[in-house]
């Protein structure tokens, strides 16, 4: 085990271009998008287009700071140097966590298709396969984690991009058996706004956190041999991602079939499969469904570890989880994701109701903490630069009307999820988590009294002990 720290530069532009395209597809569009649907009809494109919005806000925000500090902490080592050691510990943390309980949820459902297709294995022992499996994939380099996100994508992208073509020849009617809708369905069944402006608010809360997951490219490219263009390209891919991938597929569907279907509630990207009549729409969906589970199971575990191996490095987690492998890999932070995360899926199987339940409400509105902080972060990071800022690589647009716009949309955002019932109760609990990792963090933040840094908050005798066992690695 190698104790100087040093991660591996292994990951190639395609790894990185997918890893980017692979934290935005999600299985969360290809199920989750029923239930957005079947809440805003129609209109849930204006609620696809306002969360993605914000997303490219942010992720310019992010790609700011990253193409001129790229680090594998991301926005958690931004945000100690913006807001104060404090932040870097308490939202490194948080985002490890989410990370962790993704896990859980990604592996039980990749576990039921499995047990659907092999129904003599039980499904607590497909998820416990899948995690030692992907478990491997990790430990083995970074390379083998980004040839197997790179594949992973590869027919994620496929899939939509075939979905997209079938649909569009579809939508003008070339294709045999049925018949071109024109704008029917998204006029009629009670208009492109059937249950009012406040569906698609509401609607806005279900689809925005789809997104999360685009800022891994961030992550990873800190173990690219070009970090700084590797982050450019991916924020600058973000825009047409999100408008092909997302708003692209959402349109084909509710163009093509009423809103209010049952069968597209319940799948939509199935309805439409079968409404071009290719047999076995099921399995097929099962098949792109598995592979986004396991691409989240691999991007949660890569994740999570590099978080926790970026805080190790800043002294806010065992020293121990800065040690890597020959290879690069931080093995020590990655097994302590792995263990935290095999307890997260036993404990859904064990107690889906009421444990687990509780540990996926306090991640519940982590994402938004994230997209606030990288915000306010580059707000400040940006004006500290002051007449330096000329220089950056990658610049947020229109800086700082536009970074104000994400903070108050975010912001708008928390105060929904605090009025919509539905999600009340996950935002309180995340907020009560946050609380007390903030509180920890201060209080560790105040251990050692002494001469503070005017500029960044800071006990300047802590930040010179962690800068100098960084530049040490």
């Amino acid at each position: 085990m190698n104790t100087d720290a040093q991660l591996s530069k292994t990951l190639k532009p395609r790894h990185l271009s997918m890893i980017a395209i692979a934290g935005v597809i999600g299985a969360g569009l290809f199920v989750g998008s029923g239930a957005a649907i079947a809440l805003a009809g129609p209109g849930i494109l204006l609620a696809y287009m306002a969360a993605g919005l914000v997303v490219i806000l942010v992720m310019r925000m992010l790609g700011e700071m990253a193409a001129a500090n790229p680090e594998t902490g991301s926005f958690s080592a931004y945000a100690d140097k913006a807001l104060g050691r404090w932040a870097g510990f308490s939202i490194g943390w948080l985002y490890a966590w989410f990370w962790i309980i993704v896990l859980g949820i990604e592996a039980t459902a990749g576990a039921a298709i499995m047990h659907r297709w092999v129904p003599g294995i039980e499904q607590w022992v497909w998820a416990l396969l899948l995690m030692l499996v992907l478990t491997a994939t990790n430990l083995g380099s970074v390379k083998s984690f980004g040839e197997f996100e790179f594949w992973f994508a590869s027919i994620k992208v496929a899939a939509i991009v075939l979905f997209l073509l079938f649909g569009i020849a579809a939508i003008l009617g070339l294709v045999p058996g049925v018949p071109a809708p024109g704008l029917s369905n998204l006029v009629e069944n009670g208009g492109f706004l059937p249950n009012g402006p406040g569906a698609v608010l509401a609607g806005i809360l279900v689809v925005v956190f789809s997104f999360f997951g685009a800022e891994i490219a961030t992550i990873a490219a800190g173990e690219s041999a070009n970090p700084v263009e590797a982050v450019k390209k991916a924020v600058k891919s973000t825009v047409w991602r999100i408008l092909v991938f997302y708003i692209g597929s959402i349109a084909i569907v509710v163009t093509l079939l009423p809103w209010n279907s049952a069968s597209v509630a319940k799948s939509p990207y199935v309805a439409v499969i079968e409404l071009f009549g290719i047999p076995g729409a099921g399995t097929i969906m099962d098949i792109v469904v598995l592979t986004s589970v396991l691409s989240c199971l691999n991007s949660g575990l890569y994740t999570a570890s590099r978080m926790l191996f970026s805080l190790s490095s800043r002294g806010d987690a065992p020293r121990s989880w800065t040690k890597t492998s020959k290879s690069g890999v931080p093995v020590p932070a990655l097994l302590a994701s792995t263990i935290v995360g095999f307890i997260t899926v036993g404990l859904n199987y064990i107690s889906p109701d009421t444990v687990f339940l509780f540990l996926v409400n306090t991640s519940g509105a982590i994402a938004l903490f994230v997209w606030l902080v990288i915000a306010t972060s580059q707000l400040i990071l940006r004006r500290r630069m002051g007449a330096a800022a000329k220089d950056l690589p990658l610049k947020m647009w229109l800086f700082p009307y536009l970074t104000w716009t994400a903070i108050a949309s975010i912001v708008a955002l928390v105060i929904g999820m605090l009025i919509l019932e539905s999600t009340r109760e996950s935002l309180l609990l995340s907020t009560a988590l946050a609380g007390v990792v903030v509180g920890l963090g201060v209080w560790r933040n105040r251990k050692n009294l002494g001469p503070q840094d005017p500029e960044r908050g800071e006990n300047i005798n802590a930040v010179d002990a962690t800068e100098d066992s960084v530049s040490a690695q």
